[in-house]
Order: structure tokens, then C-alpha cells, then sequence
């Protein structure tokens, strides 16, 4: 028996009579020999981090910064090669902490799938432009967190917390973004009577007066924070609704029923 076990335990039964005849009980007597052993007691709900980032020294960076914690625990990582979001079921992760890969495509497919694989999973996305495009595409993709590259050791660390604790996070501008952007949605009053009479939906509806402006698709994209195919979705199934044949077709019609744009 270790010295400072054996030391322990004498004093925690010199020390475990009371005043009043009580005893310690075995908690604080295990707690005394813990400590007097320098053993480090077992942490019990540790939230439970994947890292998967793009390449080896940025996964090895995070994960030995997350580590550090004892209330954090890495569960896995990812590097190289597409990544397997089953992963993170047989890993029982809680959140995934992933960066992005320079390419929103790949980083909204990756979203996505690991939504539909382990939708239990929170995402937290480190990205790298910060563009508000890009940003609300990836909240709409089901991110739950959102921090910059130069974000601090400690900002990821209370972001991974934050989101744990089933928190949003995102920095102080990209939120006044999202506050602008349901404004502007809430502030936007499609008629009934479009989508009743040419079948439009909302979304739709709201493309006309900039169709009408004579706007590119990207720059309706970059106003409404959309993929520019998502636009030009939009267009196509417009113009199939109304039988319009170009986008000034789509605009014409709808003056023709006597909507105002």
C-alpha cells in the first residue's frame, strides 16, 4: 500500500471521531485519500467533443486545448479523408467541433449529413470569411455555434459549454446580422391572393420586386443570404407557375393580375 494511502487512511480514522461520537462517513473518508494520494478524482458528466478538422496540427491543437479541461473530453478526431459522421454515434459525441474546409458546399453537405446521421450531435462550426452569406447558410444548414478562426482558446471553450448547455453562439455582429435578417423577413407581407391565384410562395413572392429591379441572381442571393442556385431554383419553378417564359415574363404576369410589386 502506497505511503500516502496508508497515511490516509490513518488519519482519516484518528480524524473520523467527531465531537459528538459520529464518524466520517465513507465519502469524506475516500475524498481524504484521494487527495492525500494525489489520485485525481473521476469527472462524471463530461461533455463529449469529435474534432474534425482539415488538417493534423489544427485537429492535434484543438484537441490537446480541449483536453486540458476536466470537464471536456475528445472523443475522436478527423483529418484527412472525407469524414464519417457515423463516427460520431459509436463515439456517443455530444458536439462536434468542425472546421470549416474553405469550400461552403463541402461544409453544407457535411452539415447536413451529420444532421441526418446523429441529429442528436450539436455543431459547432469554426469558419473562416465570416461572410453573412455564408454564415446564415450555415445556420440554416443546423449549426448551433459559429466562432471565427481567430477566436481565442477560451472562446472555443465556453462556445463548446454554451452549446452543451443548449446555448447558441455566434460573435456580436454575426448576431446583429440574424436580428436584421428575421426583420427584414418579418416586415415582408406576401399576399394570399398570389399564392392562391399563381401558386407562388412566400419566398417566391419576395424575389419579384428585385426581379423586377433588374437585380442579378447574386446579387438577390447576397440580399436574401441564398445560394445563387437556390435563386435560380426559385426562377425556374417561377416562370413554370405563371408561364412566363424569361424573368421579365414572371414580373409582367404578375402586373397583369394587378398585384402590387
Amino acid at each position: 500500500m502506497a505511503t500516502g494511502v496508508r497515511q490516509a487512511l490513518q488519519s482519516g480514522a484518528a480524524n473520523g471521531r467527531r465531537s459528538h461520537g459520529e464518524r466520517a462517513s465513507g465519502v469524506e473518508l475516500l475524498e481524504e485519500v484521494r487527495k492525500s494520494a494525489a489520485l485525481p478524482l473521476v469527472k462524471e458528466g463530461r461533455t463529449r467533443v469529435f474534432v474534425a478538422a482539415e488538417n493534423r496540427l489544427l485537429q492535434d491543437a484543438l484537441s490537446r486545448m480541449l483536453a486540458r479541461r476536466g470537464d471536456i473530453e475528445v472523443v475522436g478526431a478527423a483529418h484527412t479523408g472525407p469524414f464519417d459522421s457515423k463516427n460520431l454515434l459509436a463515439e456517443s459525441s455530444d458536439i462536434l467541433l468542425l472546421t470549416s474546409r474553405g469550400n461552403l458546399t463541402e461544409d453544407l453537405a457535411m452539415i447536413r449529413k451529420v444532421r441526418t446521421t446523429a441529429p442528436e450531435v450539436q455543431i459547432l462550426l469554426l469558419g473562416v470569411t465570416g461572410g453573412e452569406t455564408e454564415f446564415l447558410q450555415y445556420v440554416r444548414a443546423g449549426i448551433k455555434g459559429y466562432l471565427l478562426r481567430d477566436a481565442s482558446a477560451e472562446d472555443v471553450l465556453s462556445a463548446v459549454k454554451a452549446v452543451q448547455a443548449g446555448q447558441a453562439v455566434c460573435p456580436g455582429t454575426l448576431c446583429a446580422l440574424l436580428f436584421r435578417y428575421f426583420e427584414q423577413e418579418a416586415t415582408s407581407c406576401p399576399s394570399a391572393a398570389v399564392h392562391q391565384q399563381l401558386g407562388l410562395t412566400r419566398r417566391e413572392q419576395q424575389l419579384i420586386p428585385f426581379i423586377g429591379q433588374g437585380l442579378t441572381n447574386k446579387e438577390i442571393a447576397n440580399h436574401f443570404c441564398l445560394s445563387e442556385q437556390t435563386v435560380k431554383n426559385h426562377l425556374y419553378r417561377m416562370k413554370q407557375k405563371v408561364g412566363a417564359d424569361d424573368r421579365l415574363g414572371i414580373v409582367q404576369v404578375c402586373r397583369t393580375q394587378g398585384f402590387m410589386l
